[in-house]
């Protein structure tokens, strides 16, 4: 099945200039989910929707990775990092501030390398 249908769309046939932000979003990422990518860069994939429409894309991500897909994901969402991430790196000024295994990662150390304080060992 098609992702562009998967997505539920409500007007396929619509400009995509008369879609919303979020609809936007949606029809790219499906464009790329539909050709069948080894590896994808996804950059804030769920900014600016809604919940049902984040929760598809993000069920759409998993779906991907369980194919075997390769994903390079993009976000300052932890608990959205979590949900879809095998591993983090953390970055902070345009370096790598830590790795991590995202079962089991701490939200907290993420969350204070990500603004560049380092957890007192």
């Amino acid at each position: 099945m098609r992702a562009g249908i998967r997505l539920s769309l409500a007007d396929s046939d619509a400009r995509v200039r008369r879609l919303s932000g979020g609809n936007i979003q949606r029809v790219l990422l499906a464009g790329e989910l539909g050709q069948g990518a080894s590896v994808l860069l996804v950059y804030y994939p769920t900014r600016g929707l809604d919940v049902l429409s984040a929760e598809s894309i993000r069920h759409l991500l998993l779906e991907r990775r369980s194919a075997g897909t390769a994903t390079v994901l993009v976000s300052e969402d932890l608990d959205e990092l979590l949900a879809l991430s095998d591993r983090l790196l953390v970055m902070y000024q345009g370096r790598v501030a830590g790795e991590f295994a995202a079962k089991g990662a701490s939200a907290q150390e993420i969350g204070l390398l990500m603004t560049g304080h380092a957890q007192s060992s």
